[in-house]
């Protein structure tokens, strides 16, 4: 059972009762991510992030991580390009336990100077190792590259710079301004009672009183270029895009569907032509990646040097046949299939179901019923799919980036493989 309270200063307490489960996941949601940072503070969601684990007025990042230790519990936070969040999954009994930990990580964490320099050195081997890790550095590059001159495009960790020189007065300065109530989601989902959780959370939330400031968020204009980064590696880390939807276009079941389709699951077209039938990836798959007010669909392979060529052509050749040809029946009732034992396996995770809470309340106001995505689901034609990437797939309005050992003369060979 949903249930949701708004406090007087304007936060969102929401609860999925599932009186079946032994556990219960609860989150504490900001919708503040690392678009919404000024070029100055490149980096700072994400490092208040680490920092709101490292102390508080009574408790030490030790005590943290020893008192959910001792009753079995998980915290954790994550940081995205649109919001933040800090959450934790306990057995029901121990709920009280962990609201007071959230509550007092969120509301009264030190700052101190001295963990802000230890943590600062800590983000910047993160980001190092990323840069490191080829098929993860690509997707970071190539939205650089698609959504440039915007926010949204840069990468959630930040600027090496710019984190070095965030200090204590600056975090504070930050929170105050982006951490408005208005903005703040309290989401559980578990074994729980709607009414216990708000007197748990309730008091002490409701003493949050930054000022109301509002949040400009400017869509990004999707730039369709070719790049090459050279890299000294064995493979060449292939990312290709174009126009997807946002997280409430009306067109976002028709793009998972066809993401099922073409790349997304084992028996996928890309997965079954380039790694089955052909041998020229262990990595290849389609995405969306979806945001507020825009997205992008896209497709990674990892292959050898003289496969890029091939790889590209077989990429435009399956393209250009979803283009062409309606998704036969049974591959389309296959794909939605797929779609909702995915959404109804990941229902049985507590974890899942209070993530489900936070996202829906941010994008529509509203609980949004498994019911009522199975029937969308269901809803989308093959007709419909293919006018839909008729629409989006134009040979002009699409962006290819190539990372590893490549040379100018692979710029020419992908542009050909792409035009067919």
């Amino acid at each position: 059972m949903y249930q949701k309270t708004v406090l007087a200063n304007g936060v969102r307490v929401l609860t999925e009762r599932i009186p079946s489960f032994h556990s219960v996941s609860t989150g504490i949601w900001v919708n503040v991510g690392s678009r919404d940072e000024l070029s100055e503070e490149r980096g700072i969601t994400h490092l208040v992030e680490h920092m709101l684990f490292k102390g508080t007025e009574k408790r030490s990042a030790r005590d943290i991580a020893k008192e959910l230790d001792a009753v079995g519990g998980f915290v954790n936070a994550f940081t995205s390009k649109e919001q933040t969040c800090f959450h934790a999954k306990v057995l029901h009994p121990h709920l009280p336990l962990v609201v007071d930990v959230l509550t007092d990580i969120f509301l009264n964490s030190v700052f101190a100077s001295a963990e802000i320099v230890r943590e600062q050195q800590v983000i910047v081997q993160e980001i190092r190792m990323i840069e490191d890790t080829p098929d993860e550095y690509i997707h970071i590059l190539f939205q650089e590259m698609f959504w440039q001159d915007n926010p949204l495009g840069l990468p959630i960790y930040g600027a090496i710079e710019a984190v070095e020189g965030i200090d204590r007065e600056g975090i504070l300065r930050y929170l105050s301004r982006m951490f408005q109530p208005e903005r703040i989601v309290i989401a559980a989902a578990g074994n729980l009672e709607h009414e216990r959780f708000l007197d748990l959370v309730g008091p002490t939330m409701a003493t949050l009183n930054h000022p109301d400031q509002p949040l400009k968020r400017h869509r990004p204009t999707d730039h369709y270029h070719i790049k090459l980064v050279p890299k000294d590696i064995e493979q060449v880390h292939l990312c290709m895009g174009m126009r997807g939807p946002s997280q409430s276009d009306e067109n976002r079941f028709l793009s998972h569907l066809l993401n099922v389709v073409l790349g997304s699951s084992m028996s996928s077209r890309l997965f079954q032509e380039i790694r089955e039938n052909r041998g020229l990836a262990y990595s290849v798959f389609s995405f969306v990646n979806s945001h507020e007010d825009t997205g992008m669909f896209g497709i990674y392979a990892g292959v050898a040097p003289e496969n890029v060529q091939e790889t590209l052509a077989i990429i435009h050749e399956q393209l250009a046949i979803l283009f062409k040809e309606p998704i036969p029946e049974a591959e389309l009732h296959a794909a939605k299939e797929y779609l909702k034992g995915s959404m109804y396996l990941n229902a049985e995770s507590t974890d899942s179901r209070m993530n489900r809470l936070a996202k829906n309340e941010f994008l529509f106001g509203r609980y949004v019923p498994f019911e009522e995505v199975q029937e969308r689901i269901d809803g989308v034609t093959s007709g419909a799919i293919q006018k839909w990437f008729e629409d989006v797939y134009q040979e002009s309005q699409v962006a290819l980036m190539l990372l590893g050992p490549v040379e100018q003369d692979s710029l020419d060979s992908a542009d050909d493989a792409l035009d067919g």
